[in-house]
């Protein structure tokens, strides 16, 4: 059960991002167009938000339409702190690998 909860808890964020990226672009080229430069495309921010911080790019793109103030802030910082929880925490475990 502890492993259906933690695999849930990986994918989920990342397959709602790939069925809102499906269902509404316009939300994703609203969110993201100040990103790109001449150098990295725009599309490539959202999906390295989509590996790396997923309930970070979630919760950006649930909250960034009217803008990002006040509460808004929290709940980002909230959502980056489960991302990096999630890195950490597999850190801290590397002494039980049996390669590592």
């Amino acid at each position: 059960m502890c492993c259906i909860t933690t695999l849930l808890l990986v994918f989920v964020s990342r397959i709602t991002i790939f069925l809102l990226w499906l269902a509404d672009r316009p939300l994703f080229a609203a969110a993201f167009h100040n990103w790109g430069t001449g150098v990295v495309p725009v599309w490539v921010w959202p999906l390295l938000g989509g590996i790396f911080l997923p309930w970070t790019t979630l919760a950006y793109l649930f909250l960034f339409p009217g803008g990002i103030l006040g509460y808004k802030w929290i709940v980002l910082g909230v959502a980056l702190v489960i991302d990096l929880a999630g890195h950490g925490g597999s850190y801290h475990h590397r002494h039980r690998l049996p390669f590592g």
